[in-house]
């Protein structure tokens, strides 16, 4: 039987560094093109892009890189070599997983919400039980990407469920402020950046031992 959930009616992922850490795989793909055509990209330089739309990386990119390509096909090449590397390992996050399949054994509506393209979301769902999310929105399915609310607005009326009912997993503030805008409430699992803290902002070291009624202990109505 479907519980009736008395707090938060959904939970909404981001993919990157909060299901798989393929962080390490865009700085890599984004080092490559840079060094390709001369630049030098840093790890600030890697920090500032995380969590957003490509297409603003990729600007951001082609800016501080000097890299002389339009910014699509920027985007174009950085999947090209992440869809790679995930195809030869996909690098979950600690705890992940298991929270994710526990959320789905309870019935609890689950979406992923992230800014990666269909063609690098497409794999990493292929290593999920078909059904895990109830809805996907992925970055060129919106017309603005995070920080901008669009994508969890978006998600949540997929879902048919209200944005201040929906936890929000996130690792970046680029992430944290897109579903912050959309009204949910934010768990904060920071990886490659630090993230900072907010009325809205629920702050762990790790998914590893949370529990589905955990998270479902988190009450959006609380933080309103």
């Amino acid at each position: 039987m479907e519980q009736e959930l008395s707090r938060a009616d959904a939970v909404l992922w981001d993919m990157d560094g909060t299901l798989v850490d393929t962080e390490p795989y865009w700085l890599d793909a984004e080092r490559a093109i840079v060094e390709a055509h001369g630049g030098v990209w840093t790890d600030a330089d890697a920090k500032a892009v995380i969590g957003s739309a490509m297409t603003d990386s990729a600007r951001y990119i082609r800016e501080k890189g000097a890299v002389d390509l339009p910014p699509e096909e920027i985007v174009e090449r950085l999947l090209d070599s992440v869809v790679a590397r995930v195809g030869q390992e996909m690098p979950w996050r600690p705890g992940a997983r298991e929270l994710l399949t526990e959320l789905r054994a309870r019935h609890v509506p689950c979406a992923l919400v992230t800014m990666s393209y269909e063609r690098l979301v497409a794999p990493v769902l292929a290593q999920l039980p078909k059904g895990t999310f109830d809805v996907v929105v992925t970055g060129d399915a919106v017309e603005r990407g995070k920080p901008h609310p669009e994508p969890y607005l978006h998600a949540a009326g997929l879902l048919g469920v209200d944005p201040a009912r929906c936890l929000a997993i996130e690792d970046s503030n680029t992430g944290a402020r897109s579903a912050e805008a959309a009204g949910c409430l934010v768990l904060v699992v920071e990886n490659h950046v630090a993230v900072e803290p907010g009325e809205r902002r629920v702050l762990l070291d790790t998914l590893v031992g949370v529990t589905a009624d955990d998270l479902l202990a988190i009450d959006p109505a609380d933080r309103s």
